[in-house]
C-alpha cells in the first residue's frame, strides 16, 4: 500500500429540508388548521480514528465528501426524514486543520474516536410551529439551514514509542526487523527505505511497544535535503529517541561522529522539543569490528560525541546486544506511562481543599 502522510480534503454536510406550508383538508371541517411539517437535519461528516489504518491514501484520489440532505416537510403534520451521515476512517494520528487559515481543529489520537468535522443544517420550520391561538392561519414557514462546508488539511504523525535516527544505510531497517513484526525492505545503497515503518515490539506477555522506523537523514534535512526531512513530523510523538551510528561504514573517509553530530543539528533546527527527546546512543554493526578494536573504537565515539545518556553496542545483523536493548526501551516506556498516570502530589495541609499553594 502507497504510504500517503497528507491530503486536502472538501467536506459538506447536508443542508436542512425546507420547512412546509400546508392546512388540513378533511371532509365536514372547513377551518382544518395548519399541519405543515419542518423540514429534516442534514447529514453531519464525522471523522472516526481507525487502528487498522496507516496512510491517508483514501483521501488522496477521493477529496469532496458530501452528506445527504434533510427531507422536506410534508402536509398532514409530517416531518422531514434527517439526512444521512457519512463517516470518514482515519488512521489514528491524523491531524485535522482549516486548509485557509492554517488552525489545528481536531486530532484523532485515540482508537474509536469520533468527531463531528461538519454539521449538518437544521431543518426549516413548517407553518404548524407558528400555530397560535392569535394566529389561526399562519401562512409562514422557513428554508432550511445549509449545512458546513470546509476545506481541510490531513496530516498524519504516526503514534509510536520510540523512534529511530540514523544516516542512510545505518541499519535502522535492519534493527526495525531484527526485534520487532515490521519487515521493510532492506538493502546495501541509501535510502532504501523511502516512507516510515511501523513495527511492534513483543517483549512479553501483554508486554510491547512500537517502534517508526523513518527514512535516513542527511546533513541539510531540516531544509529539505534528502527524503527524511519529510518524515520528522512522525518522530514528534515519540517518547524516546534512538540514535544509529554505523561503527564500520564502509567508506573510510566518512566519519561517523561528524555524521552523527549533524543529525543533532538538525534536529534542533527543525523542532527544539524534539531535540530535547531523551535520545540513547546505539553502535551498531559491531560484527564487522574486530574484536580487538571494539573497545576502543566504541570509548572514542562517546568521548567526541560527549554523549552523557545510555550507550549500547550492537549488531542487528546478528541481533547481538538487542535483546537488552529491547528490555532496557520497555522497562523506559513502561516508566513513562507509570508517571503519566500517577495521580498528582497533594500538600496534605491542603486535602479536601481546592486551594493549592502557589
Amino acid at each position: 500500500m502507497k504510504f500517503v502522510d497528507e491530503a486536502t480534503i472538501d467536506v459538506a454536510a447536508g443542508d436542512g429540508g425546507n420547512g412546509c406550508a400546508s392546512f388540513r383538508h378533511e371532509k365536514y371541517k372547513e377551518f382544518g388548521g395548519p399541519d405543515g411539517g419542518d423540514g429534516g437535519r442534514g447529514g453531519h461528516v464525522y471523522a472516526l480514528a481507525d487502528a487498522s489504518l496507516n496512510t491517508l491514501v483514501d483521501f488522496r484520489y477521493t477529496r469532496r465528501f458530501e452528506a445527504q440532505r434533510g427531507e422536506h416537510g410534508k402536509g398532514s403534520d409530517m416531518f422531514g426524514v434527517k439526512g444521512d451521515d457519512i463517516v470518514l476512517k482515519m488512521p489514528v494520528g491524523t491531524i485535522i486543520s482549516d486548509a485557509e487559515t492554517g488552525e489545528v481543529l481536531f486530532e484523532l489520537l485515540q482508537p474509536g474516536e469520533q468527531i463531528t468535522i461538519a454539521k449538518g443544517g437544521d431543518g426549516g420550520f413548517g407553518n404548524m410551529h407558528y400555530k397560535s391561538s392569535t394566529n389561526r392561519a399562519p401562512r409562514q414557514k422557513t428554508p432550511g439551514w445549509p449545512g458546513e462546508r470546509r476545506t481541510l488539511k490531513l496530516e498524519l504523525k504516526v503514534l509510536a514509542d520510540v523512534g529511530l535516527l540514523g544516516m542512510p544505510n545505518a541499519g535502522k531497517s535492519t534493527l526495525i526487523a531484527a526485534i520487532s513484526n515490521a519487515r521493510p525492505k532492506i538493502a546495501d545503497y541509501p535510502f532504501t527505505t523511502l516512507h516510515p515503518n511501523l513495527g511492534v515490539v513483543r517483549v512479553g506477555p501483554e508486554k510491547s511497544f512500537v517502534v517508526a522506523d523513518v527514512p535516513g537523514l542527511i546533513e541539510g534535512a531540516s531544509e529539505g535535503a534528502g527524503l527524511g526531512h519529510q518524515f520528522l513530523r512522525h518522530l514528534q510523538r515519540t517518547r524516546l529517541l534512538l540514535h544509529l551510528v554505523d561503527v564500520a561504514p564502509f567508506d573510510d573517509t566518512v566519519d561517523p561522529v561528524q555524521q552523527a553530530k549533524a543529525i543533532a543539528a538538525e534536529l534542533k533546527k527543525f523542532d527544539p522539543e524534539l531535540y530535547a527527546k531523551p535520545r540513547w546512543l546505539v553502535l551498531n554493526k559491531l560484527d564487522m569490528v574486530p574484536a580487538e578494536e571494539r573497545e576502543s573504537r566504541v570509548k572514542d565515539i562517546v568521548k567526541r560525541l560527549k554523549h552523557k545518556g545510555p550507550v549500547f553496542e550492537i549488531s542487528a545483523l546478528t541481533r547481538e546486544g538487542c535483546e537488552l536493548l529491547v528490555q532496557k526501551i520497555y522497562a523506559h516506556i513502561a516508566k513513562v506511562h507509570e508517571d503519566a498516570q500517577a495521580p498528582a502530589v497533594v500538600d496534605p495541609r491542603f486535602a479536601g481543599s481546592d486551594q493549592q499553594p502557589d
